[in-house]
């Protein structure tokens, strides 16, 4: 085989640069770069990528040409095992040039790594030669790229040497850069989560300060010793505090059941319900903290008792119909209807509020999002019922999804699947 030319040289740096520097996830970067040399380096019929894997203290392929992948995931060189795993330790490259160095390169091998690269190999004939350059850069370790070739070799090795630590160079740097930009994103992704939860914990401080207030107020006016409240008064005042205290509950179920949800303990108990009677005792309790906004409750006849959580769905409802009393300040209609669809049931709460717009449609189940009220008017809440109700119904495989037009009002609506939903069940 003839030595390369500068020309050449200068093609398959051109095509491995470009390989490695298309927008794509690094397993997908490496598998590129490696189906480039397939076709554009000459001198080896196969060849391997193998990374460091940290925690497991062991080299695994992870990327490769001429090899049958698959077949490969089941190796994994320790440090200083033979040609590869001595690159690697030594962080310098190094080759062999004939059949019989190759086969006491491979007799070094433990006997699992060496029967599954000799099985995966997709040509057969012996191995004449290999090149083993280590994957460093910027003081770190990366791994090891290693071709394989087929033909006579012992001329021409030594002239490309130094090409195939290039190209090891260039992998190693892609595969630095990619960890950094990792690093960089976790960075990111911390200070986001780190300023959404200080924002978070100011908000739920100020939400629980409003209602807090409230009560010590009307407490106090009702233990003055010099003014007898006349017994309408009385009874008022008693019933804001019981208003404020209801929502400092619902406040407080939220948060407990966030935190519940990022530890993983959130846990679903499931028994027969009915849903329409499930929902007329949440409308009485929410009716009991409104005097201007109408419930209507629409379930068809014979509507089906379902395999839930009693305590999860009063939840669900529960948080929806908060949301649609506050967003709809000046009142009106609220309807919570049942529908039953050939997959599922559906139970959807339409208000007539001020509705929101597509922008907040999209993050309205995230976490402390809170919709923007178009006309300035403040709505008090948390951010985490919606959130709360969504990991409920998914929790009972159902899903949950908004509709809403700015000014007339929002639909809110949550599935049951057919599969929980039985035929006969006790009145």
């Amino acid at each position: 085989m003839p030595a390369l030319d500068s020309t050449r040289e200068l093609r398959i740096l051109t095509e491995t640069a470009k390989a490695l520097t298309t927008a794509l996830d690094l397993p997908d970067l490496l598998k590129s770069v490696m189906d480039r040399l397939s076709y554009v380096l000459d001198l080896a019929e196969a060849g391997v990528l193998f990374l460091w894997h940290e925690s497991a203290g062991i080299l695994r392929p992870a990327a490769a040409f001429g090899f049958v992948l698959d077949e490969l995931n089941g190796m994994g060189l320790q440090p200083g095992e033979a040609l590869i795993g001595q690159v690697y330790d030594e962080g310098a490259v190094r080759s062999v040039t004939s059949p019989e160095e190759v086969s006491r390169t491979l007799d070094t091998l433990r006997q699992a790594n060496a029967a599954i690269l000799q099985r995966a190999l997709v040509s057969r004939p012996p191995l004449q030669g290999m090149i083993a350059a280590p994957l460093q850069a910027g003081g770190i370790r990366f791994g090891v790229l290693t071709l394989m070739i087929l033909h006579d070799c012992a001329d021409y090795v030594g002239a490309v040497v130094p090409l195939v630590q290039i190209l090891a160079d260039l992998i190693a740097l892609a595969i630095d850069r990619a960890r950094l930009e990792t690093k960089a994103d976790s960075i990111r992704a911390e200070q986001q989560a780190d300023h959404l939860r200080s924002e978070a914990l100011a908000m739920l401080s100020h939400e629980l300060r409003t209602p807090l207030t409230a009560i010590m107020g009307y407490s106090t006016a009702l233990l003055l010793e010099d003014v007898h409240w006349p017994e309408e008064k009385r009874r008022e005042f008693l019933h804001l505090i019981e208003q404020e205290c209801n929502h400092m509950q619902v406040m407080i179920s939220d948060i407990a059941d966030s935190a519940l949800l990022d530890v993983g303990q959130f846990v679903i108990e499931r028994e027969p319900v009915r849903l329409e009677r499930l929902a007329r005792e949440v409308v009485r309790e929410i009716a009991q903290q409104t005097k201007i906004h109408r419930f209507v409750t629409d379930f068809p006849d014979g509507f089906p008792l379902v395999n839930a959580d009693p305590h999860r769905i009063r939840q669900v409802l529960r948080n929806i119909l908060n949301n649609a009393v506050r967003y709809s300040p000046d009142g009106g209609l609220v309807v919570i209807r049942g529908q039953i669809r050939q997959s599922d049931i559906v139970i959807s709460i339409s208000d007539e509020g001020v509705g929101i717009s597509a922008e907040d449609l999209i993050p309205l189940f995230e976490k402390y999002f809170r919709v923007k009220s178009p006309n300035g008017y403040y709505v008090p809440g948390t951010g985490l019922g919606l959130p709360v109700a969504r990991t409920i119904v998914e929790a009972h495989g159902g899903r949950i999804w908004a509709e809403s037009t700015l000014g007339e009002g929002t639909t809110i609506s949550f599935s049951i699947l057919r599969e929980d939903i039985l035929e006969d069940g006790l009145e």
